[in-house]
């Protein structure tokens, strides 16, 4: 039996099929997990080959969303009900330098996937970012206006108004701040997994102390973004960690749960690291939405320090 026709999970009167779009990324690959956790009939997306051995070869489909007939192909043969679209670049800087490529991969394409969801009266839900907001009145609610302030925040902004702007509703957007946590064969480390690995060698950490964010745990974030499916909610949601801190205040308190000396830890000033990007200052989100409509309990850095440790052993 093929994936396109196995049987679906069923949640009250419909059959759920998920695909997920960045099924390599961490937080893809958490998503993959959660499906295989709860029996959730998915299929797995990315650029290139299956990087994920927790991810069953038969689940997993090579796409490059920039192909819009491949895009509109995948989604004909295999209809999804609902699309997770975790696959963007990222890297802010990166973007900066790098704005057509930035607007192909996070607009262009998010908008060949929202076409070819409506197309098929799939939910499509977007992940998005706290840099929509400029980080001048931080914690931020999911109702606040946005004021991007660099080319990758331009490019979410644009992609969060695709949905926001189409007379269509079938649609929810789940945005986040620093996603941490550990996956296999990531491109990218994430500054959770850094400090963990810093901290006991003594190694030097030089750390900004002027720019405040809320961590969230990928394992809470998936459990986030497939809630929102699973109990068909539409429209924006914030899902971060519980607390907001200075980014130095993140690792000495990943020290102090280690039972680690803070010393080798020195705080800079972010205007002196001289980044192509503009970053918002504090952000950290308002999280009563998510918690009322998806019973979302994100874990604090202190409490998924050990989990982490565990898995890094494992």
């Amino acid at each position: 039996m093929g994936l396109k026709d196995r049987n679906a999970l069923q949640f009250g009167n419909y059959k759920m099929k998920l695909l997920i779009t960045g099924s390599n990324g961490l937080l893809g690959q958490k998503i993959v997990k959660r499906c295989l956790q709860q029996q959730i009939d998915f299929i797995a997306t990315s650029k290139g080959e299956n990087r994920n051995p927790d991810c069953p070869a038969s689940n997993y489909h090579s796409l490059d969303i920039t192909d819009p007939i491949a895009v509109q192909s995948l989604f004909e043969d295999l209809r999804p009900s609902v699309i997770i679209h975790t696959a963007a670049l990222t890297n802010v800087d990166y973007c900066e330098d790098h704005p057509e490529e930035c607007k192909l991969v996070n607009v262009t394409a998010t908008k060949y996937l929202w076409e070819s969801a409506k197309s098929i009266q799939a939910h499509f839900e977007l992940l998005s970012t706290d840099f929509v907001f400029d980080g001048e009145n931080g914690p931020y609610k999911e109702t606040d206006s946005v004021n991007p302030l660099s080319v990758y925040a331009q490019s979410k902004v644009a992609a969060e108004n695709l949905l926001l702007e189409d007379a269509n509703t079938n649609w929810s957007i789940a945005r986040t701040i620093i996603v941490y946590g550990t996956g296999h064969g990531l491109s990218r480390s994430n500054m959770v997994l850094w400090a963990l690995e810093a901290l006991p060698k003594g190694e030097p950490m030089k750390l900004v102390n002027d720019q405040f964010r809320a961590p969230t745990w990928a394992d809470d974030l998936a459990y986030g973004c497939v809630e929102i499916v699973l109990r068909k909610q539409t429209g924006i949601f914030h899902l971060s960690g519980p607390t907001t801190l200075a980014v130095d205040e993140i690792v000495k308190r990943i020290a102090e749960t280690m039972k680690l000396s803070t010393e080798n830890i020195s705080t800079i000033s972010s205007a002196t690291l001289n980044q192509a990007a503009k970053r918002p200052p504090k952000t950290g989100f308002i999280l009563d939405k998510a918690f009322q409509l998806l019973a979302y309990q994100p874990k604090s850095i202190e409490e998924t320090v050990p989990l982490l440790l565990a898995e890094l052993k494992n």
